[in-house]
């Protein structure tokens, strides 16, 4: 399964198809990455790789590139260990560390890289840590694993597929320059630095939920006191009759709806007109009789007597 492209993946591959060209690269990892590392022979070393730049900063002196080691195996001898070049300055890229080159023979080093396409750095660890970098190797067979091939073993062997789909998912062109595809890179760690937290992310969710459900429940509350006001102002005013409050309350469901019931009970006359039994007490359990201004009301709106008289609060025909 193919893993998304980091930006420390990237700069490796950048780095590596880019020195496949005529002239050897100028910048190479060192390290692909610090913490505990384990070498391919089963070593266990920490590399704290801000500690080794910070060091190397303060020496102020540059380091030899050889082969094979030699700085550390031959020079101890007595024997001669000629450097290729030199080592003269080192930072930190991402989760990596890389250095800057100077070659002594640029020309032969590109033949030479085809030999030794890989890099091993020495360094003293005399309590399982590394304390500073002595030398740069190129070597055949590196101790550490991830490291890119500074040049394809046969000249005519490209990578171009490879680098194609980098270029891709950098949004670079085909033709890109090492320069560029750097640059890109460089962006990709910003906005990944940028880039909140998916813990933070889900929880900042959670929270913007739960306060759209409070409000929600409170604009709920605040909606329904409204509306049952204006039915029940509604009533007490005789321009709706009792039968039509749920038809009422449903229309006023929208904001829309609500407006425009506002405004059909603002223009509607009283529907009800006075029973002329309000001055009058109340038999015990005798029914009123409605006048004849009472059956033109009912006539006009059409309603029956038993609507009418439960609409005015009088007692219903036995």
């Amino acid at each position: 399964m193919s893993k998304p492209l980091t930006a420390t993946t990237a700069a490796t591959v950048c780095l590596a198809v880019a020195a496949l060209g005529d002239e050897p690269p100028t910048r190479i990892m060192i390290f692909a990455a610090g913490g505990t590392i384990r070498t391919r022979d089963g070593r266990t070393y920490r590399i704290d790789l801000a500690k080794l730049a910070a060091r190397f900063a303060a020496d102020g002196v540059k380091i030899p590139l050889d082969v094979n080691h030699s700085t550390e195996i031959l020079a101890p001898r007595g024997e001669r260990a000629d450097p290729v070049g030199w080592v003269t300055a080192v930072e930190l890229a991402g989760a990596a560390l890389f250095g800057t080159v100077e070659w002594i023979d640029p020309a032969g080093a590109t033949k030479l890289l085809r030999t030794y396409p890989y890099v091993s750095p020495a360094f003293p660890a005399p309590k399982g840590e590394a304390e500073w970098l002595k030398s740069i190797a190129l070597v055949a067979s590196p101790a550490l694993g991830n490291q890119p091939a500074l040049a394809a073993a046969d000249p005519e062997e490209t990578q171009e597929p490879l680098m194609k789909t980098v270029l891709a998912a950098l949004g670079l062109a085909e033709t890109a320059s090492e320069a560029e595809c750097l640059a890109a890179v460089t962006a990709l760690n910003v906005r990944s630095a940028d880039s909140v937290p998916k813990a933070v992310h889900d929880a900042t969710l959670a929270t913007l939920a739960a306060t759209t459900a409070d409000l929600d429940a409170i604009r709920a509350a605040g909606r329904k006191a409204e509306i049952d006001g204006l039915i029940e102002g509604a009533l007490k005013a005789k321009k709706i009759l009792p039968a039509q409050r749920d038809h009422y309350t449903a229309l006023c469901a929208t904001d829309a709806g609500l407006a425009s019931v506002k405004a059909l009970i603002e223009a509607s006359p009283v529907l009800l007109g006075a029973s002329g039994l309000d001055d009058k007490p109340t038999p015990g359990s005798e029914v009123a009789t409605l006048s004849a201004e009472d059956r033109v009301v009912m006539e006009q709106l059409g309603i029956s007597e038993a609507d009418f008289r439960e609409a005015n609060g009088l007692p219903k025909k036995p």
